[in-house]
């Protein structure tokens, strides 16, 4: 049943954004005492701090030993345009998107890199696309997790092992908390702002030894800016993938995921996060299953994440409203909180169907979640007086 009273109790932490995510629990600034501040990152400590955050990465996130693993500008964005702009084009591509970030790539693909062999497998949100109907001896692009429409592959096993194309997976919003097959993964993308709570800016690229064997035998038509650039003289720039990056990186930014990757190891590695994010969509997905008004985007439940958790608004008195009357209940359901200071920032994504979008991540507390969810029925049943009063 509905509560409509006020709640009395609040999440200690109302942080629920999709990005940037919340800081790990118990974080402060003292976190980030040891940052060698004023220093050079190709000093030796720089250098040191930048291999042991790579050293970490690979033990976390159990990535074999022949990926090599990299930290490159501009957030997840870049890391993925590095790929697209420096791996595509020998061969033809198959573009998967369905949701916002996806359809960006096949934007990319498509209008900027004017590809002449693309194929596009797109679905709406709260869908996956037929993956059957993927050729895999094409390059391959998709997101592992859509973070705008909640929405994931359930698994990496709709990729063969014998592929000859190259398969390129902006994780961003899936390392850490979901596992990651890196046997079929030849390209994988993420930012350190998303489950591990860290700060924006900065992007990881890990390579498979077949994407290194593409860059090196393989040079791109079109030039490439100073920031994409991996190889010199038709060999991998193996500094980039050893501490010595392309551009000036944070130093305090690098503390941070340091501190994140060791938090990390703390709660039980890649075990520890996922637990604690399935734990954390759980509570979501449980108060869905008792609530009449909300309901999943993600149709399958094999396909919903358990980070970037999109729910949207079922009742069928809001139901019958047009788009723009449903987004604004749907918005005003957020701002009510946000004004309350019981969750901030979980109106869905701008391109996304109206509703609610809620961080699970495992920097969030099950604690939290669970006072959370009393709130939503408040708030649900204030906007829906308030949408009464005015009819």
């Amino acid at each position: 049943m509905m509560n409509t009273a006020k709640p009395d109790v609040r999440p200690a932490n109302p942080n629920f954004s999709s990005g940037p995510c919340a800081k790990r629990p118990g974080w402060s600034l003292e976190a980030l005492a040891d940052a060698p501040l004023g220093r050079s990152h190709r000093a030796k400590i720089g250098k040191t701090k930048l291999q042991y955050a790579m050293d970490l990465t690979r033990e976390i996130l159990q990535v074999p030993a022949d990926w090599r693993i990299g930290l490159v500008p501009a957030s997840d964005t870049g890391a993925v345009e590095m790929a697209l702009w420096s791996l595509l084009g020998q061969r033809g591509v198959d573009m998967v998107a369905w949701e916002s970030f996806g359809s960006g790539w096949v934007t990319d693909v498509v209008k900027q890199l004017k590809l002449p062999d693309v194929r596009k497998f797109e679905a709406d949100y709260g869908k996956l696309p037929d993956l059957t109907q993927i050729d895999f001896n094409r390059d391959v692009v998709f997101t592992w997790n859509g973070t705008t429409s909640g929405v994931r592959v359930p698994n990496a096993d709709f990729i063969p092992a014998d592929r000859e194309g190259l398969t390129i997976c902006d994780a961003t919003s899936a390392a850490f908390a979901q596992r990651l097959d890196f046997e079929k993964l030849d390209v994988v993308t993420f930012s350190w702002q998303k489950v591990l709570g860290g700060e924006a800016a900065h992007g990881m690229l890990i390579l498979s030894p077949r994407a290194v064997e593409r860059l090196e035998s393989y040079t791109p038509a079109w030039p490439l800016p100073k920031i994409f650039r991996m190889t010199k003289g038709g060999k991998l720039i193996e500094g980039i993938f050893k501490g010595e990056t392309i551009n000036t990186p944070s130093m305090l930014c690098v503390e941070d995921y340091i501190d994140a990757l060791e938090w990390s190891k703390s709660v039980g590695g890649l075990d520890g996060l996922v637990a604690r994010a399935d734990a954390n969509f759980a509570v979501i997905d449980a108060f869905v299953e008792r609530t009449p008004w909300i309901g999943n985007l993600a149709a399958d439940p094999a396909t919903r994440s358990n980070t970037s958790v999109c729910l949207t608004i079922v009742d069928p008195e809001i139901t019958a409203l047009d788009a723009d009357a449903q987004a604004a209940f749907a918005k005003g359901i957020a701002t009510l909180l946000d004004k309350e200071g019981i969750a901030f920032d979980i109106g869905a994504y701008r391109d996304a169907p109206a509703g609610l979008r809620i961080w699970a991540g495992a920097t969030v507390e099950t604690a939290d979640l669970e006072k959370l969810m009393p709130w939503l029925d408040w708030a649900f049943a204030q906007q829906k007086a308030a949408l009464k009063a005015a009819a």
